[in-house]
């Protein structure tokens, strides 16, 4: 029986999850604005929602996981006046960029992934029926959305709206607050600026504001209403909350069932930001020497709404846990076929009975404390610890043949501990946790596809360095790029 319960910021509850279609999930998470590489924030965040997305999936049910690119913003206008490039020029190379991290830390592709720039008549459309609906209004080529006129606005933040109104009292206005309104309207559409990219509306020439582009694509890729909406705490307010106010005025119907947040990262106690200079990104972080694996079992050690505290120390202890669990997930691959194991079986079956489960009385106990513990708002640490559980037999058995020594066991104990390596493996999977033999030979097509595009992309950047070590690296891994006539790159499996 399905008893996932999770926690919804909208209400404030843990409450069960409910589908809005039986044996469907459909979920937007916020993407990132591709002005930069991924950070550790983006880490914690996608490591969480990748793995409800996979608890779901193992659940049987299908799930249709939308996750957008923000693509107009006025720091990608900045990186682009910095480099003497375009908009789109920023936009593509830092595209590339995320596949390629997202890849290499084993977060599971979005089914689409919307761009602000292809949704611009979605958006026009939206605005539009906001301002018909009197929840919007237009002022010297901009337009605002009225919240006043949203009666539930402040509903996600628990923000009172004529507190916020009272603390604005006295505050000089600049040009653009003059226009509005209200002192917390926000902007639907901007009005084109000199030397600035600007595509046309009924209003003038301008560009969507950050708001209105995820409530038309979420409206655009899974319709009015969806089970899941997902971000990270800082978005709570303002952008969510907007969200919220922008879709439910234009259909009058809840944007999402279930709002879920991740806490945020911290470095030495204090919060990761560029101006303090404990800013990390995840290729930096990669490029050190640290494991993808030890990054996702450092972030799934804390329970997803808590923030997280990045330290050398912490870190160190995820990669020593990372080892051991490694030795026993690798048992198959490095040794199975002394052991008499068959490696060839997938993940889904070998120690898996007709309905799913394991076999042994045990093991049976061990797959329904991860269950349980899972089913109680994602958590992952009561995940983990099943695990480790389940590790440490593998794990003893894995040093003494890995001295040298003879397994000697008796067959029914070795069939005994098969049977806890394929649960081990399976469970890992949920986790996106899989063993480095595994990942090794786990490249495939898409990833490649998404290297060369960021190598493209470095070379037109003229970022030839980072060009050379994305080459470097899919030789280390056995792929061999050839550059053709007209920018063209093949490959092939060296």
């Amino acid at each position: 029986m399905f008893l996932l319960r999770l926690t919804n910021t909208l209400t404030r509850r843990t409450e069960p999850f409910t589908p809005l279609t039986p044996g469907k999930a459909s979920i937007y998470c916020c993407g990132v604005t591709v002005y930069d590489l991924c950070h550790l924030g983006h880490a914690r965040s996608y490591i969480n929602w990748d793995v409800l997305r996979r608890y779901l999936i193992w659940h049987g049910l299908e799930v249709t996981f939308v996750q957008n690119f923000t693509d107009i913003d006025d720091k990608i206008l900045k990186r682009a006046g910095e480099e003497n490039s375009s908009m789109t020029e920023v936009s593509e190379r830092n595209i590339a960029s995320f596949h390629q991290d997202m890849d290499a830390i084993g977060i599971l592709r979005p089914d689409r992934m919307p761009r602000a720039t292809q949704c611009l008549d979605g958006i026009r459309a939206l605005i539009g029926e906001l301002e018909a609906k009197g929840a919007a209004y237009s002022a010297e080529g901009d337009v605002y959305f009225a919240v006043m006129k949203h009666a539930g606005y402040g509903k996600l933040s628990g923000r009172d709206l004529s507190e916020q109104q009272d603390n604005a009292a006295g505050r000089v206005a600049d040009a653009e607050e003059a226009r509005k309104q209200h002192p917390f309207d926000f902007a639907l559409w901007k009005g084109a600026k000199p030397g600035e990219p600007s595509f046309p509306s009924p209003w003038g020439e301008g560009r969507p504001g950050w708001h209105i582009e995820c409530s038309a694509m979420v409206r655009a890729e899974l319709g009015d209403t969806i089970d899941i909406h997902l971000g990270g705490a800082d978005l709570v307010f303002p952008h969510h909350e907007n969200e919220i106010a922008q879709s439910e005025a234009a259909t009058g119907q809840d944007l999402a069932r279930v709002w879920m947040h991740n806490g945020m990262v911290n470095v030495g106690g204090q919060k990761m930001s560029k101006s303090l200079g404990n800013f990390t990104t995840i290729r930096a972080l990669l490029e050190s020497g640290v494991s993808a694996m030890t990054l996702r079992l450092f972030v799934l050690q804390a329970h997803y709404r808590k923030p997280i505290d990045f330290t050398a120390e912490a870190l160190e202890a995820a990669a020593t846990g990372w080892k051991g669990l490694n030795a026993a997930l690798s048992l198959g691959d490095r040794h199975g076929e002394s052991l008499g194991w068959s490696t060839a079986a997938p993940l889904t079956e070998g120690a898996m009975t007709a309905d799913g489960g394991p076999a042994d009385t045990a093991l049976v106990e061990l797959e329904q404390r991860f269950i349980s513990a899972m089913d109680d708002d994602l958590n992952s640490s009561g995940g983990l610890a099943v695990l480790f559980d389940l590790a440490k037999p593998l794990r003893a058995l894995a040093n003494r043949l890995e001295r040298g020594e003879d397994a000697a066991l008796p067959e029914p104990e070795l069939k005994g501990l098969e049977e806890r390596w394929r649960l081990l493996r399976h469970l890992a999977a949920v986790l996106g946790l899989r063993s480095e033999a595994e990942a090794a030979t786990s490249l495939d097509d898409g990833a490649i596809d998404a290297a060369i595009a960021a190598r493209k992309a470095s070379k037109a950047a003229k970022d030839y360095a980072e060009a050379d070590r994305i080459r470097d690296e899919l030789a280390a891994q056995g792929v061999e790029l050839i550059d053709k006539p007209g920018g063209v790159t093949e490959w092939i499996r060296a």
